[in-house]
């Protein structure tokens, strides 16, 4: 197993594309941190206007950059013939899932950590230096940013190998947090609350909408879609995948 989990990461780690994809994410996040670092930039809003930092979708929304991460590393394998020669090499199909699986999850959660730190620090240096942000809230916080991102990406793994490539996935991550919840969350708040964005951004401590989940339960529904997803992903990958 280990010369599989190592073959996959050599694989990752060399691929131009994830390089790219936290790189970018990195900067709008740290970007986004400057913004809100004060209450000076507001979204006008029917109470005079709500500070930049307190709007959950827009600081959450570098995570559909990162969530490209996990996506590549699955999609990457449907492209060149890649597929068949890891089944060559690995012809026992679980032992290949669960490598994939772990080197996504494990470069995510590594890569997502490098991508929020930096930010949360310059968006809340004037907390933590003021005593108003204690250093266990802080860590909380981050943690919790980790966790969605991490989440996040393998869910996209999951769906890169329903999809056998990175775009679609990608696509539909983008599609329900920029279009369908905005859209919808009116008229189906108790739905959308339920929906993976909407779950993230509850388990980071930025709910949005009159029935979204506490910060526990919107990190468990997360946790759920992704079990789910990479469930179905392994029973493709085992059954048709070639």
């Amino acid at each position: 197993m280990s010369a599989v989990l190592a073959a996959e990461l050599t694989k990752v780690r060399t691929l131009p594309s994830a390089w790219a994809v936290v790189g970018a994410a990195l900067v709008a996040n740290v970007l986004l941190a400057v913004l809100a670092r004060d209450d000076t930039l507001r979204l006008a809003g029917a109470d005079g206007g709500i500070p930049l930092g307190q709007v959950g979708s827009l600081m959450l929304a570098p995570v559909y950059v990162f969530a490209a991460l996990g996506a590549i590393a699955a999609g990457s394998e449907y492209t060149g013939g890649q597929l068949r020669s890891s089944l060559l090499a690995t012809p026992d199909r679980a032992r290949s899932f669960r490598a994939h699986l772990a080197v996504a999850a494990g470069v995510s959660a590594a890569a997502a950590l490098v991508v929020v730190t930096p930010a949360y620090l310059v968006q809340h240096a004037g907390a933590l230096g003021a005593g108003t942000l204690g250093p266990r809230d802080a860590v909380t916080a981050v943690l919790a940013l980790v966790s969605a991102y991490t989440l996040l990406s393998v869910l996209a793994f999951g769906f890169a190998v329903l999809a056998r490539g990175a775009v679609v996935p990608l696509v539909v991550l983008v599609v329900a947090a920029l279009l369908v919840a905005p859209t919808l969350r009116g008229a189906l708040p108790q739905v959308i609350a339920l929906l993976p964005q909407d779950a993230a951004l509850s388990a980071v401590g930025t709910p949005e909408g009159p029935d979204a989940l506490t910060r526990g339960a919107g990190l468990g529904v997360l946790t759920a879609w992704v079990a789910a997803c990479v469930a179905a992903a392994y029973v493709t990958f085992a059954r048709r995948d070639t």
